[in-house]
C-alpha cells in the first residue's frame, strides 16, 4: 500500500506519520521534518522515473510506502502519476490544503469561479493567455515560470507597442496591468491587474504573501520558495453564486446575428462566413488569435466569448471605438491596438490563430506577417477574387497546407402577401492554412 500524505500548506504532519514505513518518499524539507522508522529507506523526490522504480521494488516486498507531498497531491500533483503507474486500489490519500486554496484564503477570497492552470514543467503561454482573458486566476508555477516570467510577459501583453496606441475595453473577463485609464467609448476602464505572489505558505517563519503589479513582478528574482501566484482584477473577484467551478460556461450559441454588433455601413463579418471561420480558427481557452483589420471586432468579440485571449488589430480610430463597445457589451475583454498591419504585429505576442478580414494591396504581406508568427492556423476572409491567388501563397509560402471555399448564401426575407423569397449575401472567399509539422520550427518563440 502507498500512502500518500499532504502537508505544507496549514496541514501539520502527525507525528507518527512514517511509523511502519519500509519506504518513504518525498521532497528534502518534508522528509527533514519526520522521523524516519530505524531500517526505512528515504528517497528524496527528483526525477520521477527513479523513485517509482524504488517504489515498485518495495510494494512487491509488500512493505508500506509512505509519499510525501505538498497540500492537495491530488489536485496537479504526484496522486496522478501513482495511480497511473500502480493502480488506484494501492493508494491511501490524506489530502492537505492545496497551495490555491491556501492563497485565496490569505487574501480572504473565495475560488470556486477561479480559473486554474499550470505552468509547472510546461510551456507558460497558456498560463499568460488564461490571465489575459479572465479576471481571477491561479498559476502554479515552476522553474522559468514563476512570477517574474509571468509579470514580464503581462506587462508586455497589456502594453502598446512602439508607434501605435492601445485601447482597451474591458467588462466581466480582463483588465489591464497598467493603471485605469479611459476606454475609446468614454467609460471608466476596470481596475488594474495585480499579481499576488504566495510563497512558503504553511511555513511560519517565511511564509510571504504579496501584492504587486507585473511590472514590479517582473523585476524582481522571487527564488525557490513560490507556491502560487493569483492573478487578479480586484475590481471584478467577487460576483454572483456559482453552480459550476472554474471557468465561466462558453456560450449557448456563436456565429451571433451581425445585429448583435455595432458596425459601419453593414462593413462587418457576415455570421455564415463567421461561423466557419471560427470553426477553422478554434478560440479556446489558453489561445491567443489576433483578429487583423477587425472592423467591428465581430471575430475578436467570439473568440473571447469562447474563452481565447484575444487582440484585435484596426487602423481607423472610429473603428477602435467600436470594438471596444462591442466588446463591453457582450461582456468580454478585447485588447484593442490602432494602427496598421504588417507594422503593428511586430509588437504583438505570438498568437495561436489569427483571422485577417478586408484587404487591400498589402494583402499578401499582411498575411505572410501572420502566418511566420501564427503557431496553428491563419484564416483570411476576401471579397475581391482577385486577392485569392497572393493570399493563397502567402499561406503556403510560410509552410502552410491551404484550402478554402466560397461561401454564397441566400437568406429568407419576406415579402407582401406573407410569402417569403431568398435574398443572397455578397459571396465571399474563405482560405485557411493549417501549420504542418514540417514548419513548426519557423515559428517565432
Amino acid at each position: 500500500m502507498i500512502t500518500v500524505v499532504g502537508t505544507g500548506t496549514g496541514t501539520p504532519l502527525p507525528p507518527d506519520v512514517a511509523a511502519g514505513a519500509g519506504l518513504v518518499v518525498g521532497g528534502r524539507r518534508h522528509l527533514d521534518a519526520v522521523r524516519l522508522p530505524e531500517g526505512a529507506e528515504r528517497v528524496v523526490l527528483g526525477p520521477l522515473a527513479p523513485a517509482l522504480d524504488v517504489i515498485e521494488r518495495h510494494l512487491d516486498k509488500e512493505s508500506r510506502v509512505l509519499v510525501l507531498a505538498s497540500g492537495d497531491p491530488g489536485f496537479f500533483g504526484i496522486v496522478r502519476v501513482l495511480a497511473e503507474r500502480f493502480g488506484t486500489d494501492r493508494l491511501e490519500v490524506r489530502a492537505g490544503v492545496s497551495s490555491v486554496a491556501a492563497a485565496f484564503a490569505r487574501v480572504g477570497l473565495p475560488w470556486d469561479d477561479a480559473v486554474v492552470v499550470s505552468a509547472h514543467g510546461r510551456d507558460p503561454r497558456a498560463a499568460v493567455n488564461v490571465c489575459r482573458a479572465h479576471p481571477k486566476v491561479a498559476v502554479l508555477t515552476g522553474p522559468g515560470a514563476g512570477p517574474a516570467e509571468l509579470g514580464a510577459a503581462l506587462r508586455h501583453a497589456f502594453g502598446t507597442p512602439p508607434g501605435a496606441t492601445a485601447h482597451t475595453s474591458r467588462a466581466r473577463d480582463d483588465s489591464s496591468a497598467a493603471g485605469p485609464a479611459e476606454d475609446p467609448a468614454g467609460s471608466p476602464s476596470s481596475g488594474p491587474r495585480v499579481l499576488v505572489v504566495a510563497s512558503a505558505l504553511g511555513d511560519p517563519a517565511r511564509e510571504r504573501v504579496e501584492r504587486v503589479t507585473p511590472a514590479e513582478a517582473a523585476g524582481r528574482d522571487w527564488g525557490a520558495d513560490v507556491s502560487v501566484v493569483l492573478c487578479l482584477d480586484e475590481t471584478r473577484v467577487l460576483g454572483g453564486v456559482r453552480t459550476v467551478a472554474g471557468a465561466p460556461a462558453g456560450p449557448a450559441g456563436w456565429a451571433l446575428d451581425e445585429g448583435e454588433f455595432a458596425h459601419r455601413d453593414s462593413m462587418i463579418t457576415k455570421f455564415e462566413v463567421r461561423a466557419l471561420a471560427l470553426a477553422r480558427l478554434g478560440p479556446r481557452l489558453g489561445d491567443l488569435v489576433w483578429d487583423v483589420g477587425a472592423g467591428s471586432g465581430s471575430v475578436a468579440v467570439e473568440c473571447a466569448r469562447l474563452g481565447a485571449a484575444a487582440v484585435a488589430v484596426e487602423k481607423t480610430a472610429d473603428g477602435v471605438a467600436r470594438i471596444a463597445a462591442n466588446a463591453r457589451a457582450h461582456g468580454v475583454y478585447v485588447d484593442v491596438r490602432h494602427g496598421s498591419a504588417p507594422g503593428l504585429l511586430d509588437g504583438l505576442p505570438d498568437p495561436d490563430a489569427v483571422f485577417v478580414g478586408g484587404g487591400g494591396a498589402e494583402l499578401p504581406a499582411v498575411v505572410t506577417a501572420c502566418a511566420v508568427r501564427a503557431r496553428r492556423t491563419v484564416v483570411v476572409a476576401m471579397a475581391a477574387l482577385d486577392r485569392v491567388p497572393a493570399a493563397r501563397a502567402a499561406l503556403t509560402g510560410a509552410g502552410f497546407s491551404c484550402d478554402g471555399v466560397l461561401l454564397q448564401s441566400s437568406r429568407l426575407a419576406p415579402l407582401p402577401g406573407e410569402v417569403t423569397r431568398l435574398a443572397a449575401t455578397n459571396p465571399v472567399f474563405l482560405l485557411w492554412g493549417t501549420r504542418t509539422p514540417s514548419s513548426e520550427e519557423g515559428v517565432a518563440q
